[in-house]
C-alpha cells in the first residue's frame, strides 16, 4: 500500500491510546488501529483532523510512496 503513516508515533507522543484518539477524532478505536497498521487509508478530512489533534502537518503523519515495481514482482512470484 503506497500510503505510509507515523500515526502510532504521534499518538504515543501525545500519550493517548487508540480509544482516546478515536474519541477525539470522532472515529472508533478499530479505525485508528486499521490506519496505524496500514490496512485503511483515511479520508482527507480524517487525515487533516488527526494531524490537527497531533499538532503537526498532515505530511508529518502521512506520506505517499509508490511501491517499487521490482519488489511487487518478487512478492507475486
Amino acid at each position: 500500500m503506497p500510503l505510509r503513516n507515523r500515526l502510532k508515533e504521534h499518538r504515543a507522543r501525545l500519550g493517548v491510546n487508540q480509544q482516546e484518539l478515536g474519541r477525539l477524532a470522532g472515529v472508533s478505536r478499530q479505525t485508528i488501529s486499521q490506519i496505524e497498521r496500514g490496512d485503511y487509508s483515511p479520508s482527507v478530512t480524517l487525515a487533516l483532523k488527526l494531524a490537527a489533534i497531533c499538532g503537526v502537518q498532515v505530511e508529518d503523519i502521512f506520506t505517499y510512496q509508490e511501491d517499487d515495481p521490482n519488489e511487487q514482482e518478487k512478492r507475486d512470484q
